[in-house]
């Protein structure tokens, strides 16, 4: 499955265009992906909920570990916020730690605008042997 291919199969994430992110890169074992903050993505302290933040680097994480066009889900993951955000733009940055026929390991780095660390993911994926489905033409 090329870059295009994966593009299309993961805007099918009903979930990650609900919530306003947009995936700006995939490579094998690689994906950036963003999300222009706004009020929805606000908490009562009006900083940004660790809920969007963890969706924004899952979503990045769940594109690393499908670009190799076989499925893989996650078995585990980890959220470590290091810093409080208010606006702007946060970028995830995914990256494959390891991986073999059946784990994946990777590490998602969630940034802001200025380039400083927000939050640390790392995930672990049961990679299965079937094929991504191909999306139909758009």
């Amino acid at each position: 499955m090329d870059s295009a291919q994966l593009q299309a199969f993961f805007r099918r994430d009903r979930y990650a265009a609900h919530s306003g992110i947009e995936l700006v890169e995939v490579t094998p074992g690689y994906a950036k992906a963003r999300l222009p903050l706004s009020a929805v993505h606000l908490n009562g302290l009006d900083i940004a909920h660790g809920g969007a933040i963890f969706t924004l680097a899952d979503f990045a994480f769940a594109v690393a570990s499908n670009s190799h066009g076989t499925i893989a889900v996650a078995i585990n993951t980890n959220l470590t916020i290091m810093k409080a955000t208010r606006a702007g733009t946060l970028w995830a940055e995914a990256r494959e730690v390891s991986k073999n026929p059946r784990l994946g390991n990777y590490t998602v780095e969630v940034r802001d605008d200025a380039g400083d660390l927000v939050a640390l993911f790392q995930g672990l994926a049961y990679r299965k042997s079937e094929p991504l489905p191909v999306p139909p033409a758009a």
